[in-house]
């Protein structure tokens, strides 16, 4: 069962082509209004066709509430809602279940579930159901700017085009979530390269944390590098998470790595933030960063080398449908979904 959480449970359901996909929130506190014109924005970052880096099948991800609302305001129950699949086209997947896809679910599912899987649009595995990721998280990012505390995000790369610009400010409200233009008109035309040839492109997604207070988290399981990473690794695709500087820190010395103490208006803070705002799985008080990977769009259109799973012989496959080029853009609004919903779970639990 896909559940995630400790204070705040969240539970996602559904597959690809099913009816419909949703999410069941338990643990908000009531009284907690909920902008739906603001979560409707910011579903929109993740939904499917719009633009030309993005899968051109079309769906509104508009979600309807089923529980947990009265007048758009928590009322202390567990909050479930659902979005519809509206334009599903199955037939395109019905090779899948015979000849998998490389790099997909389509095999592991088959050996988990016995050839029960719904592997139409990927079944369960699709990033589809990051549309109900980002109802919760969503609502958890109005929930922690109440207290303060913004989630900002932005492509960090494409391919082999970086984006070298600090991440200062939010890019939710541009076109293409990159800091720098110049170097988001690179990443898109990697994107067009990449799909001209039938192919795909991965990259890297890096947000931060704003306003967090020190003290949050714990050591060990309880660490706040694990709680995200936990929800992060979530989102389909993802290969890879770093904090801070991540791995660039088993390059340097300790003298090199190492955050210095001072002293700001009456606040400890560090002069670096290499370590991402996280020492020994507890918040500092400074911007919490952290880089997660993804890998290229599995399903390409350039033949693949496959096997037949009944008669165990070799096969090529060229995949037909509807599928994103790069599904780096749209997963930026998840990057954030994700981070808000383990920040305001480990908030409920207290510093």
């Amino acid at each position: 069962m896909s559940q995630y959480g400790e204070h705040l449970r969240l539970t996602i359901f559904g597959q690809s082509h099913a009816p419909a996909i949703g999410m069941t929130l338990e643990g908000l506190p009531a009284g907690e209004a909920i902008d739906m014109e603001a979560l409707q924005a910011f579903l929109k970052r993740r939904a499917p066709g719009q633009n030309a880096w993005s899968t051109p099948r079309k769906e509104a991800d508009a979600p309807e509430f089923l529980s947990g609302l009265v007048e758009n305001v928590t009322c202390g129950a567990p909050l479930t809602a659902i979005i519809r699949n509206t334009n599903t086209r199955s037939g395109d997947y019905a090779n899948l279940a015979v000849v998998p896809r490389p790099g997909h679910a389509d095999y592991t599912a088959q050996v988990k579930y016995g050839g029960h899987q719904d592997y139409a649009g990927g079944g369960a595995f699709s990033g589809r159901l990051t549309a109900p990721l980002c109802i919760a998280g969503g609502i958890c990012l109005q929930l922690l700017e109440k207290r303060g505390i913004t989630v900002i995000s932005r492509i960090a790369s494409i391919g082999t085009v970086e984006d070298t610009t600090p991440l200062t400010v939010s890019t939710a409200g541009k076109p293409f979530p990159a800091a720098d233009d110049a170097a988001g008109a690179a990443m898109q035309a990697a994107i067009a390269a990449a799909k001209a040839e039938g192919d795909s492109v991965g990259g890297v997604v890096e947000c931060a944390v704003l306003g967090l207070p020190a003290g949050l988290g714990g050591p060990l399981f309880d660490g706040m590098e694990g709680r995200i990473a936990s929800i992060v690794f979530g989102i389909p695709a993802v290969k890879g998470i770093e904090f801070g500087i991540g791995f660039e820190a088993a390059r340097l010395r300790g003298s090199e790595n190492n955050d210095p103490f001072t002293v700001e208006n009456g606040q400890i803070r560090t002069v670096t933030n290499h370590c991402g705002g996280i020492l020994g799985g507890i918040t500092d008080g400074m911007p919490l960063t952290f880089r997660a990977a993804f890998k290229p769009t599995p399903s390409i259109a350039k033949e693949q080398r496959s096997v037949n799973l009944h008669t165990l012989t070799p096969e090529a496959l060229r995949v037909v449908g509807r599928h994103d080029p790069c599904i780096v853009p749209r997963a930026v609004p998840c990057v954030e979904a994700a981070a808000a919903i383990a920040v305001y779970d480990a908030l409920l639990g207290g510093i």
